[in-house]
């Protein structure tokens, strides 16, 4: 188990599109929630096989994991072994990052933060309830190279709607001057129990369409790797570097090529040996399971031999890396594969198969049909 994710629940407030497990507190219990995740860690070591295993990667992700104070967060990320070169990635808010918090970071073994900027636009940023404005964005950047944070990644949302007026095109512009090592892009999406889905239930919001979502998505795409950046899975771009390679993200890279990793905290998920498994979903009862003595899994399941071929080609497919053919029956009679191919969705090099720009559009479709039957339906 070298992989390994930790959830930090809590935030200053909800975004207006966030529908994860968080805890909107006005003074997060970072001692009580350290020591909740150190004794969740105790019982897995206890009960499972691999947990002292040395980690390649560490992710602490939220939530607003920069909200726990330097201290707290020292004594967390120590709390694991890691390997010399291990990757430690820590989601941050811009305005959460100054050089004294950012220099703490970095010496307590944080590799790389993940910046949750969204948009250069400042009505965007107040309509998504975010808490920092775009100054402290820019800002935040710039500090956490000074602090000796060694990758910096920047999150970006767009298909926004319509009414916002949002230039995505700007807020790319914006992104690359800042030469950040990595972007990850996402699309909106509407998610229940939320505020967006409440505006839009109301019809105070009218999402972009189908074809807006494109647009902005191939947008992207050409100016980033124009720019330089190697659009590397659907939704992220990691900067090429002189000597060949880029700066993906090494933990979610292993995410997508089917490797095992570990949850800790409220509402983590953990995957091994075809066993998917996750915890209860809000801290209070998590917290409360775990001061007793109780395992905090909420569930599990095994995955059957059809939905691990559906997620094995999935995943290859959201990815550069792409799918051996051999993995599809019998691809060059197959009827969705060659009208797949014949779109540009697809396109096949020295015996492997890939998702064009286009295609990871057609993503979910393309996975379900090429893993339905070997007529391809």
């Amino acid at each position: 188990m070298r992989h390994l994710y930790i959830h930090v629940p809590f935030c200053a407030r909800r975004c207006s599109y966030c529908d994860f497990a968080i805890a909107v507190r006005k003074r997060v219990p970072a001692a009580r929630y350290v020591e909740t995740i150190r004794r969740e860690h105790a019982l897995r070591r206890e009960r499972e096989p691999g947990w002292d295993t040395p980690l390649d990667t560490l992710y602490l992700g939220g939530g607003t994991p920069s909200l726990l104070p330097p201290g707290d967060l020292a004594d967390l990320v120590t709390t694991f072994a890691l390997n010399s070169d291990a990757e430690v990635t820590l989601e941050a808010n811009p305005d959460d990052v100054t050089l004294d918090a950012a220099a703490a970071w970095s010496s307590c073994g944080v590799t790389r933060v993940s910046l949750g900027v969204q948009s250069f636009h400042a009505a965007v940023l107040e309509w998504m309830h975010r808490t920092h404005d775009v100054a402290a964005a820019e800002r935040a950047v710039e500090t956490l190279r000074a602090a000796g944070i060694g990758e910096v990644s920047l999150d970006l949302i767009f298909a926004l709607p319509a009414g916002m007026e949002h230039d995505f095109r700007r807020d790319l512009e914006r992104a690359i001057r800042l030469a950040p090592d990595h972007l990850a892009v996402y699309g909106l999406s509407v998610e229940p129990r939320t505020p967006l889905a409440r505006w839009v239930a109301r019809g105070r919001t009218v999402l972009g369409d189908d074809e807006q979502f494109a647009h902005e998505f191939l947008l992207a795409h050409e100016i980033l790797t124009e720019a330089g950046f190697d659009h590397y899975e659907v939704s992220n771009y990691a900067r090429r570097l002189p000597q060949g390679g880029s700066r993906r993200a090494r933990h979610n890279w292993a995410y997508w090529n089917d490797a095992a990793y570990a949850g800790l905290g409220p509402s983590a998920h953990g995957f091994a040996e075809g066993i998917r498994r996750w915890n209860v979903r809000e801290w209070v009862a998590y917290e409360r399971a775990v001061a007793r003595g109780n395992d905090p899994i909420e569930g599990k399941e095994r995955l059957t031999p059809a939905q691990r071929a559906l997620e094995r080609v999935y995943l290859g497919l959201r990815t550069v890396a792409g799918i051996p053919a051999a993995d599809l029956a019998n691809p060059s009679s197959s009827r969705s594969f060659l009208a797949a191919t014949d779109a540009g969705w697809l396109t096949t090099r020295a015996g492997r198969v890939y998702a064009t720009p286009s295609g990871w559009l057609m993503l979910d479709a393309l996975a379900a049909a090429l893993t339905t039957s070997p007529e391809g339906g």
